[in-house]
């Protein structure tokens, strides 16, 4: 193996540093630029110039491309895909004294020694230590990329006896529209090549399970994540007559306190628990300020799944409107009765289907469809904005039905995927966690649940499954600016494996990779974890 370029622990540093100095934050040019630089990088390899053909680009919008190249082995159709996204958060916590260095690692890691007084206590140890290496994107994700590429080049030289699809893509952090894009991809290749896809296999860093967690972790699936929203909308009224009306932050209030902390959409599977949902975001849409009571404002709720689909949340969560919408109304009325004055009716709760179909029978079809391509033909606003300002115009026709909540979907879902019963996932687990200890001594720990949001969502969905028809439903911009290859997810039957390096504080300025886990350890445990997948084939 001499003559590889992308293997010895050197190699793989050197390999990890040109990576991340291809800026490729989240909706910049370089995230759409890096599918062109990864091209050339493949094409280094010499399998890859005989095989060009094998390479593919998977448009993601916006410029942007998912990247799979394909090693046939020549002697079988089993098939191990290596996922990894290439895009990277943000870097405005970096300052404008270190901004300019977040993106190349060395030298970010010798100026951190500079400030070392003014790091956390935890960072500061371990930049003394020198185990580490700091950098935007060192630990998330492009130490996964890298161990990818190695494990491609030791195929292609080795001839080794299975096939290997990398797939790397963009736009992992904000919507993963890389990965929902690629499922059409990978359905597409696995017929045109005859591929059996066993498994999936993400190499994500080891995540934190808690606050400065020093344990490495090996996952057998990824937690889900749903937005379950809501439009509020009250009835206006001058800020001297308030009984008059009904505020949206009144209505906003109690589902906001139902919603939070509510144990009724907490799982518990594996001694594992999904954390509890709060509120990412509440909205007021009035425009301006004037002595108008605000009648209309919308709200977003985290939501964590583990074997629960869109149907399953949507009817936990109309239940819980239900209640506080009644809670809030009688609380009105006491008001109301207290200053001898009328209220103005009870609050409607409905799904965003069955408002859609009640304007869509006021309006018309035509009239509702303009109203659904004005907001979305809209460039300045995201897929959260679209969904609650189409709820909003839907309902501006629809005001009979005022004061009214609109629970409604917006994106992005996740839905959750775990193997953790799979037997080829748990030879593979205890395979790695044997080499870790006796070569490394480092003892892996089995999670059943990536905690850390992943594209391995998009693979192995339930074939029986049809509650995702309530997301699609119940999601205001489905079919145009957002959606999930459901179907074809539910065609990718493969059990799904993360195994990848430790590393500390993504999506901080202290993010870090331990250097001998990232370029010694794992691409040790990862290239033996597939050549026993070399005698399952054989027999």
């Amino acid at each position: 193996m001499e003559n590889l370029k992308w293997n010895k622990p050197e190699q793989l540093e050197d390999l990890l540093c040109e990576l991340v100095s291809w800026d490729s934050r989240t909706g910049t040019m370089g995230e759409i630029e890096f599918s062109t630089r990864m091209l050339k990088k493949l094409l280094e390899l010499q399998y890859f110039q005989d095989n060009s053909s094998q390479i593919h680009f998977h448009e993601a919008g916006k410029g942007r491309n998912a990247v799979t190249a394909l090693y046939t082995s020549g002697v079988t159709n089993k098939t191990i895909v290596l996922i990894s996204h290439f895009d990277t958060v943000h870097t405005e916590e970096f300052g404008a004294g270190l901004q300019d260095l977040a993106f190349q690692p060395k030298q970010l890691t010798e100026e951190l020694k500079n400030r070392l007084a003014k790091l956390p206590e935890d960072a500061q140890e371990d930049l003394v230590s020198d185990d580490y290496l700091f950098g935007r994107g060192t630990m998330d994700m492009k130490m996964g990329l890298a161990l990818h590429l190695h494990l491609l080049e030791r195929a292609t030289n080795e001839n080794w006896p299975i096939n290997l699809l990398l797939l790397t893509v963009p736009d992992e952090e904000v919507n993963s529209s890389g990965m929902r894009s690629a499922v059409k991809g990978l359905v597409e290749l696995g017929q045109t090549y005859k591929l059996e896809y066993e498994l999936f296999l993400n190499s994500e860093p080891s995540f934190s399970q808690t606050p400065q967690d020093p344990n490495y972790y090996i996952y057998s699936g990824s937690i889900g994540k749903i937005m379950p929203s809501v439009l509020f909308y009250g009835r206006e009224t001058h800020a001297g007559e308030p009984l008059s009306g009904m505020t949206s932050h009144y209505m906003a209030s109690y589902l906001t306190r139902a919603m939070e902390f509510n144990p009724n959409f907490m799982e518990e599977l594996f001694g594992e628990k999904t954390p509890l949902p709060v509120c990412l975001q509440q909205l007021d849409l009035k425009e301006d300020y004037s002595t108008q009571t605000s009648h209309h404002s919308a709200a977003l709720f985290n939501v964590f799944v583990m074997r629960q689909n869109a149907d399953d949340i949507m009817k936990i969560f109309k239940e819980t409107a239900v209640k506080a919408m009644a809670e809030c109304a009688k609380d009105y009325r006491k008001v109301c009765e207290r200053e001898g004055v009328q209220p103005i009716g009870d609050i409607n709760v409905l799904e965003y289907q069955e408002l859609l179909k009640y304007a869509a029978d006021k309006i018309g079809d035509v009239e509702v469809q303009k109203i659904l391509e004005t907001v979305m033909n809209d460039e300045s606003l995201d897929e959260r904005k679209m969904s609650m300002l189409i709820s909003d115009r839907l309902l501006l026709h629809c005001q009979e039905l005022a004061p009214a909540v609109v629970l409604f979907y917006a994106p992005p879902y996740y839905p959750a995927v775990n193997s953790s019963d799979n037997e080829l996932v748990q030879e593979k687990i205890a395979l790695a966690q044997k080499i870790l200890q006796e070569e490394f001594q480092v003892e892996a720990k089995q999670v059943h649940y990536f905690n850390g949001i992943s594209d391995l969502s998009y693979v192995n969905y339930d074939a029986m499954d049809s509650g995702w028809q309530s997301y699609k439903q119940n999601s205001p911009v489905w079919g145009v600016t957002y959606s999930i290859p459901f179907t074809e997810m539910q065609q990718l039957q493969a059990p799904v494996l993360n195994i990848g390096p430790f590393g500390k504080d993504a999506h901080k300025l202290t993010e870090r990779l331990h250097k001998k886990s990232a370029f010694i350890y794992t691409p040790r445990v990862l290239g033996k974890v597939i050549e026993s997948m070399f005698v399952t084939i054989e027999a």
